[in-house]
């Protein structure tokens, strides 16, 4: 009975709809509903990975003891600690010379102590492949080009527009020797100078137009010479800071002016950048910085401390400089970020280096 009777209500006072719903005239996608927002990527030595709000870690003086910054697993800790945004490209470079590709807000969220999720569920990794190298990118810009570095210090540059096209399964980004490894990848114009530091406290500045630019799958040139058991740790660009900032295995740190580094030709054996000694520890990690940057400072028990670089003291080259952070027993420094305060950086690398 109820049916007939709004059946003729239909058939007596019902007319077509006039109104169209839907979204068929605005060219909208899931990620245009995703807000654009800063946020901190960390990524542990045995591949968790996490996106955190930038918020999360507050400034503190030098010399203190930071705030827990994860749980990790045993022998595991931080690696790799960026800023950058939800709606840019996140590049992943592997030991085995290959990139991947992922945006900012396709690493799952997660709060400052947990410890994330592995990266193979995420990326389809080879079979003993592991990342070293994450760069964020904004754009693919026609001009740049992308740097990179090894431990056995070879250089490469290559345009960046070759690696605009990044398969699922990953893309031969270099061709590295069977004892190489990729430590450090850097967008650039071609007018910059590259600064090359290892571990034994060495650095060497050169011209990246001493570089010619190769292909995407070329194994690169000589940018440093190295000493026996030395490797490269660091590849620094003189754009990115007036000053050198390096950080030594205990906590041992300083600034030093990049006037006081001399520009010499490719494949030299540099100058002598830290002193290392038994209180220091070999170096685990350097960037150009300014006094208005702030670094944060990760040690191997998962500890992050930030703080501005104006509180490190200026030395010369051949020093040891003073302590940044303090270590408990069997603990280490692990790795090094600088933070940056403005939106606007220069070839997409917003917020942070690594």
């Amino acid at each position: 009975m109820i049916k007939d009777e709004i059946q003729i209500i239909a058939d007596k006072y019902g007319d077509d709809r006039r109104t169209s719903i839907g979204f068929d005239e605005f060219d909208m996608s899931d990620e245009d509903l995703i807000p654009k927002e800063d946020v901190v990527i960390t990524m542990t030595k045995l591949g968790y990975i996490k996106r955190m709000s930038h918020d999360t870690f507050k400034s503190q003086n030098r010399g203190g003891k930071g705030i827990k910054g994860m749980q990790t697993l045993e022998e595991d800790y931080v690696e790799e600690l960026f800023m950058t945004n939800t709606h840019y490209y996140i590049m992943f470079f592997t030991n085995k010379g290959r990139v991947y590709r992922m945006k900012g807000y396709q690493i799952p969220e997660a709060s400052r102590t947990s410890r994330g999720v592995a990266i193979i569920n995420l990326l389809q990794l080879q079979p003993d492949e592991k990342i070293t190298a994450l760069i964020p990118i904004k754009e693919y810009v026609h001009g740049d080009y992308l740097v990179m570095a090894t431990k056995k210090g070879l250089v490469k540059k290559t345009p960046i527009e070759e690696y605009s096209n990044v398969r699922k399964t990953g893309l031969a980004a270099i061709t590295l020797r069977e004892d190489d490894e990729l430590i450090e990848v850097k967008i650039t114009n071609n007018e910059f100078d590259v600064f090359m530091i290892t571990k034994q406290g060495m650095c060497i500045r050169f011209n990246e137009k001493d570089v010619r630019a190769t292909g995407r799958t070329s194994m690169g040139v000589r940018g440093m010479n190295l000493e026996d058991n030395d490797e490269v740790v660091a590849m620094q660009l003189d754009i990115q800071g007036n000053e050198m900032l390096i950080v030594s295995e205990k906590g041992m740190g300083k600034r030093t002016d990049l006037t006081e580094f001399t520009a010499q030709n490719r494949g030299g054996k540099g100058v002598k950048c830290y002193k290392i000694t038994e209180k220091t520890g070999n170096v685990v990690g350097a960037k150009a910085v300014t006094e208005d940057d702030e670094i944060m400072i990760i040690n191997t028990d998962g500890i992050i401390i930030r703080m501005e670089c104006k509180d490190i003291s200026v030395y010369g080259r051949i020093t040891s400089g003073v302590k940044l952070i303090n270590l408990k027993e069997n603990e280490e420094v692990a790795s090094i970020a600088k933070v940056r305060k403005t939106e606007e950086e220069q070839w997409g690398q917003e917020q942070v280096e690594e």
